[in-house]
């Protein structure tokens, strides 16, 4: 019986992310595997076209000999993890009280009405992946601001907006 890239994609850990993992486990003591659950998990989550299944996260869960509960707790807790299918390109606007006052309201409401989705969705194209609400990106000082497949994008205007969209493949 043959397994399809897709299904090795979604079910088990692939060389490139089994060497990257590896490379953060150097970083720690034998005895903390644990420690590079995040790394393991972006690596899971980037050979699997932005989103983590259930057994990638057993996968995880094995190498780095935790239980699979642990590993869904983290993947559930962080913002940067998905478990659903989601668009190639991840778009998260800030819109905590900084960006907020600096109107992230109105590029949140810009990128909607121009795609037709809301946060938390997907275009039908599956282009872009507009995140639920990114509590807070770290880029106060440049509000509003957004990250775009973990690029970060300052001082926005609906036009700005336009421009790094319109630019994604």
């Amino acid at each position: 019986m043959s397994t399809s890239n897709n299904e090795l994609k979604s079910t088990e850990l692939d060389s490139h992310s089994i060497e990257e993992i590896d490379e953060w486990l150097k970083r720690y003591p034998e005895d903390q595997k644990q420690s590079a659950v995040l790394a393991a998990l972006r690596a899971a989550q980037h050979q699997n076209d932005g989103f983590l299944t259930v057994e990638l996260m057993d996968a995880v869960a094995e190498k780095l000999d935790m239980s699979k509960i642990a590993v869904y707790e983290v993947a559930s807790f962080y913002s940067m993890y998905e478990t659903e299918p989601v668009g190639r390109h991840c778009v998260a606007i800030c819109t905590n009280i900084s960006c907020m006052l600096m109107g992230s309201e109105t590029i949140v409401n810009h990128v909607e009405k121009k795609y037709g989705i809301k946060l938390g969705q997907s275009t039908p194209d599956g282009k872009i992946f507009l995140k639920v609400e990114e509590e807070c990106l770290a880029g106060c000082d440049g509000g509003p601001m957004m990250q775009v497949d973990h690029v970060y994008h300052m001082s926005l205007t609906p036009e700005k907006v336009d421009k790094i969209l319109d630019s994604l493949e």
